[in-house]
């Protein structure tokens, strides 16, 4: 949680904009969508810096960026099963048209597309959100904006990643590249990046053990005192 709220990569000007009463002067808004396309390129996630520009946007219509937003909102995709995602959605008011943008504003079109890929996400189907982000309606995001974005794919493989490590102890070595798409040697060399050991008699991949994916039995056991007893003995005679 720490690093959610202070990331070690936040610098100190950042850090100064994001939590003293200067994120909310306008003036700031452009060290700030400078710090988010830092973000794009170099696998960096800082969530409060960008809801910060949300803010600004909805304090200050006139400053609103479609673009800004939509890459604001890709990068919270990666952080699910974390609310970040719908921490940016509740900053978005529904806005007038700006005519001072120089093209059509493609949030609206885009919006609904980048909710229905954070649900998949959010619900595991992972096959399915990769099926929908390889389509060919979505070929416009992949070109516009995801392939800006370095590591985007990565990053959506470490969500799978995390689902997996905290299901199973052992998972088929195809389920498991449905998940990630990835298949062959690109397979397994991600699994051997991972330090998961695969058999390949069996095609199964073993998950090494941590607090999530351990079975462990708990035994309950409640101490009555003789009064308490007494107490409920004497309710019962009551009612009886």
């Amino acid at each position: 949680m720490s690093s959610w709220i202070s990331p070690s990569t936040r610098t100190e000007l950042i850090e100064d904009l994001v939590s003293g009463v200067d994120r909310y002067n306008p003036s700031n808004v452009s060290i700030l969508e400078d710090y988010l396309y830092h973000q794009i390129r170099s696998e960096e996630y800082d969530c409060l810096a960008n809801l910060a520009i949300l803010k600004l946007y909805q304090f200050n219509p006139e400053l609103y960026n479609p673009d800004v937003v939509v890459n604001i909102l890709i990068k919270a995709l990666t952080a699910c099963p974390l609310p970040d995602f719908n921490l940016c959605i509740s900053l978005l008011d529904e806005r007038p048209v700006n005519a001072n943008l120089d093209e059509p504003d493609p949030l609206p079109t885009l919006l609904p597309t980048l909710k229905g890929l954070h649900d998949l996400l959010y619900r595991c189907r992972f096959p399915k959100f990769w099926e929908e982000y390889r389509s060919e309606e979505l070929e416009a995001l992949r070109d516009n904006y995801t392939v800006e974005c370095v590591g985007f794919e990565n990053a959506v493989r470490e969500v799978a990643i995390r689902a997996v490590k905290a299901a199973f102890t052992e998972i088929s070595l195809k389920r498991l590249g449905s998940y990630l798409d990835l298949t062959g040697a690109g397979l397994q060399a991600y699994i051997q990046k991972l330090g998961w050991t695969l058999d390949a008699a069996s095609s199964t991949v073993s998950i090494p053990p941590n607090p999530d994916n351990q079975i462990v039995a708990t035994v309950v056991q409640e101490n009555i005192s003789l009064p308490q007893l007494t107490k409920v003995i004497s309710h019962a005679a009551l009612k009886a």
